[in-house]
């Protein structure tokens, strides 16, 4: 996935200028910015919700403006806030998201069986959204999001409300579908603990790309210790990190 010369104003306020960002297939890449930063912008031009004012993006190969289905078809989406069905039970949500995509009966009955099973959901399948934990409500819907096979998932700020362990928890479990699944991840987060050294990472700052690079390159080249240190020294903003209790 590319999103290219990315441009997008709210009126006379530019939002996102000149972005360019590349997920390859099963690598994780985090997108570090503070809440405004213009994350969640680009995460609705890339999902379709916006038109970019400017540049291309590339989902699978296929361009998101001329053939939007096949693009959007590719990947799967967490977003900050919460879709399931409150009213529904686990396994419900998950049928009726594989009706949406015009799964047959038997195979998502296959895909929704070893979702349950892969996400430690097979206990919780007949329990309604309103009787899980906020970690649990979060597995459902990265659950949710790899039914359809996706090549790309897209976590805009998912472990907000979680506690740390919950948290990192979380974060092993979608790294760890980079290599299962080889889907390639964009996480978008203003949490710098969930950014390991290997991660390649964009910081995005006033809706430009800063910096990018692997984390430990950039640590070492800019003689920080920490990602938290390093935010810190490119944008002169302090940073939010979040420790156990």
């Amino acid at each position: 996935m590319s999103a290219r010369n990315i441009n997008f104003s709210f009126g006379a306020k530019t939002v996102l200028d000149n972005v360019q960002i590349e997920v390859p297939n099963g690598k994780f890449v985090a997108l570090l910015g503070q809440n405004g930063a213009g994350k969640t912008t680009l995460f609705s031009i890339i999902t379709g919700l916006y038109a970019a004012h400017g540049g291309e993006i590339s989902i699978g190969g296929y361009d998101l403006r001329k053939d939007i289905q096949a693009a959007l078809g590719s990947i799967g989406v967490v977003f900050q806030r919460p879709t399931l069905d409150r009213d529904l039970t686990v396994k419900q949500n998950l049928r009726y998201f594989c009706n949406l995509h015009g799964i047959s009966r038997s195979d998502a009955y296959k895909r929704i069986e070893t979702a349950l099973e892969s996400y430690g959901l097979a206990e919780l399948h007949k329990r309604k959204v309103t009787q899980l934990s906020g970690g649990q409500q979060r597995r459902v819907e990265l659950a949710r999001a790899t039914l359809h096979n996706p090549r790309f998932l897209l976590l805009d700020e998912p472990t907000v409300g979680l506690d740390h362990s919950n948290r990192l928890e979380f974060v092993s479990n979608v790294k760890a579908l980079c290599k299962t699944l080889n889907v390639g991840v964009l996480w978008a987060t203003h949490l710098m603990d969930e950014v390991e050294d290997a991660d390649y990472v964009y910081i995005l700052h006033h809706g430009k790309i800063l910096f990018e690079g692997k984390s430990d390159d950039l640590l070492e080249t800019h003689g920080k210790n920490s990602i938290a240190e390093l935010y810190s020294h490119l944008t002169g903003k302090t940073t939010d990190v979040q420790h156990p209790s």
